[in-house]
């Protein structure tokens, strides 16, 4: 059986009809940071098995962004929340 992904604004659809941006927990540096900092940013990323945060493109339904918590060794979704709402929350 496929993967599901229960997207907020359409309901739970195939995971085919996403696209997959990759981790959303890295903070972007301020415009002003040193380059060390944005070469981390961009280049070093941990690669960690488990529960993660990721963004995802619901590129064949509302073609909005989302962050998807799931478990990238079983598939499990935990979460779905709209990136706008997501980081609105995470500035608060």
């Amino acid at each position: 059986m496929a993967s599901l992904i229960p997207c907020p604004h359409c309901g739970l659809r195939p995971k085919e009809e996403f696209s997959i941006r990759g981790d959303a927990s890295p903070v972007r540096p301020a415009p002003t940071a040193s380059d060390e900092s944005w070469h981390r940013y961009v280049h070093i990323r941990d690669n960690p098995k488990g529960r993660i945060v990721e963004h995802w493109h619901h590129a064949l339904g509302c073609r909005r962004w989302l962050v998807v918590e799931r478990d990238n060794l079983s598939h499990e979704v935990f979460g779905v929340t709209d990136a706008a709402d997501w980081a609105k929350r995470k500035e608060a």
